[in-house]
């Protein structure tokens, strides 16, 4: 018997996302690019990243962790120093400490240079998150540092269309 939720996951399925962004790598990462989806669910937001050209090293025992964050700005551009500086500080429309900025989202976790994943999120809409940008980063957010989890340098950067 199929329940409520099964079929709203499945027609979920057939939707197209409310909005996106083309993930690129910064000039030390030309390898990292894909795609960040945002699609409307139940009054919350499924976002879907599908990343490849991550960095790895062979005979790693892990893939590797790293940062993943949509930012207040609405640019990749930048600096010597930081390719996606106008990128801007995490989302955080509510004033609320790290982890619970708006724009804190779960690590990706990369093997071999790869990430796949989707997760559910009541912290905004995909339509509040057009025009700002989704950063990730080299190293894993610890939930923990204040501002924004001491993530590491920004990798790679997209502008929610």
């Amino acid at each position: 018997m199929v329940t409520l939720l099964t079929e709203s996951i499945l027609q979920f399925l057939s939707y197209q996302p409310v909005s996106y962004a083309e993930m690129k790598g910064s000039g030390r990462y030309p390898l990292v690019g894909g795609l960040v989806t945002f699609y409307d669910f139940q009054g919350g937001t499924i976002v879907m990243a599908d990343i490849c050209g991550l960095p790895w090293e062979e005979n790693k025992c892990s893939g590797g962790f790293f940062g993943f964050h949509i930012h207040e700005g609405g640019s990749c551009s930048g600096n010597a120093e930081d390719p996606f500086a106008d990128a801007g500080g995490h989302f955080n429309p509510d004033d609320c400490p790290h982890p619970e900025h708006a724009g804190d989202m779960p690590v990706l976790i990369g093997y071999r240079g790869k990430a796949w994943m989707a997760f559910y999120t009541e912290r905004f809409t995909p339509w509040e998150v057009k025009g700002k940008t989704v950063i990730i980063h080299r190293l894993s957010d610890d939930y923990f540092s204040q501002p924004s989890g001491d993530a590491g340098k920004k990798i790679a950067c997209g502008v929610i269309q």
